[in-house]
């Protein structure tokens, strides 16, 4: 897949990133040629989903919140245009059937041999270090069995810090994987590939790996509860401070 759309906004928004952030990559060729992939990737800013589309050849298909595509007003309708013209997926977060029905997109888009790109941690990093991952990513790559390949954002959030849509001059690099058969790991570890208990260990995994290719920490929370907690109270969870026990030993709480 690859529409005109696409291929338009990456030849008119490419350059200026090019030019703006100088972004690297490595390890774009275990991305295949042909065939369905699962891109898992950290999410340090919003511009992830611009400066991974730029460096790949193939289009991607993320999910998105259903409010870009609802949003009322002159920009709701320029922000509806732009996020179905490139082909990305509404999903309506505060669904009771939101885990299926990314499911069911996502494989309607590997059935079809395409890329999928998901970000586990749900949400934007608060601290640029890497958090647990939501399970979705572990069904989809099960059920399906299409390979996974990590992602690693490295700089965007400099270049695009929270708060800002101007991007500033910072180096932009990604880091991929080489891929992962999930099926493949699940019995290598003792898993039946299409069990429930198998979500939690390969997510886990992946979170871990995505650590290391970022040369990040990980922290054993949900990036949204912790922003939750600095929201309201101004400082970190009991043990998921920047160097504390969470961070060095990823240890539950």
């Amino acid at each position: 897949m690859h529409n005109k759309w696409y291929s338009f906004f990456k030849a008119t928004l490419g350059p200026p990133l090019w030019l703006w952030n100088r972004p690297t990559i490595e390890g774009a060729e275990n991305v295949p040629e042909s065939g369905p992939v699962i891109l898992v990737s950290n999410h340090q800013a919003v511009m992830d989903s611009f400066y991974l589309p730029l460096m790949l050849a193939r289009q991607i298909q993320f999910p998105a919140k259903k409010e870009y595509f609802t949003a009322p007003g002159i920009k709701g309708r320029v922000q509806k245009f732009f996020f179905s013209s490139v082909g990305q997926i509404p999903v309506d977060r505060s669904s009771s059937s939101a885990g299926g029905d990314l499911q069911r997109a996502a494989e309607e888009v590997l059935s079809r041999g395409d890329v999928f790109g998901i970000y586990p941690e749900g949400t934007r990093s608060p601290d640029g270090r890497i958090y647990k991952g939501r399970t979705g990513m572990a069904r989809i790559a099960m059920s399906t069995g299409a390979p996974v390949v990590l992602v690693a954002m490295l700089g965007t959030r400099d270049a695009n810090p929270i708060g800002t849509s101007v991007p500033r001059p910072a180096k932009v690099g990604i880091k991929m994987s080489e891929p992962i058969d999930p099926h493949a790991w699940a019995q290598q570890h003792g898993y039946d590939p299409h069990s429930r208990e198998v979500a939690r260990p390969f997510t886990d995994y992946c979170m871990r790996a995505l650590a290391e290719l970022s040369g990040n920490p990980y922290v054993d929370l949900y990036a949204s509860d912790v922003k939750r907690e600095l929201e309201s109270t101004g400082r970190y969870p009991e043990g998921a401070e920047p160097g504390g026990r969470l961070e060095e030993r990823g240890e539950a709480k």
